[in-house]
């Protein structure tokens, strides 16, 4: 079993950065797992945000390419999620994701382990 812990969130005014994380946990957890991103607004689906593979391919939704950066420490076993110039469209909670099988980046039914989520809330 893989446990998956997000920091990072909090308040931050349209046109500014936060950094989430996610640090990962768990006898079977290695760098070879495939990571993601996703957020959920009030009252909307999860949707995709990002998704870094073994070998480091980065996979980013339309919505936040440019302004967002997966990344991933595999000597601490954690994903970062940098974002940039936040709009207040941005503002969820976001969870990150874990798969130790090949499959797609951008379904939730292909990540089997979640974290619980981290909240960001981006004002105008």
């Amino acid at each position: 079993q893989v446990q998956l812990l997000e920091s990072g969130g909090g308040l931050v005014q349209a046109g500014g950065s936060l950094r989430l994380s996610c640090a990962a946990s768990g006898r079977t957890f290695s760098s070879s797992y495939r990571m993601g991103w996703f957020r959920q607004a009030p009252g909307k689906e999860r949707e995709f945000v990002a998704a870094i593979g073994w070998s480091g391919t980065t996979i980013y939704s339309d919505s936040v390419k440019g302004r967002f950066t997966i990344s991933r420490d595999n000597a601490k076993n954690t994903v970062y999620l940098q974002m940039n110039s936040l709009k207040p469209e941005d503002t969820a909670s976001y969870y990150c994701a874990a798969d130790p099988y090949s499959g797609s980046y951008y379904s939730t039914s292909d990540y089997g382990s979640w974290g619980q989520g981290t909240q960001v809330t981006v004002s105008s």
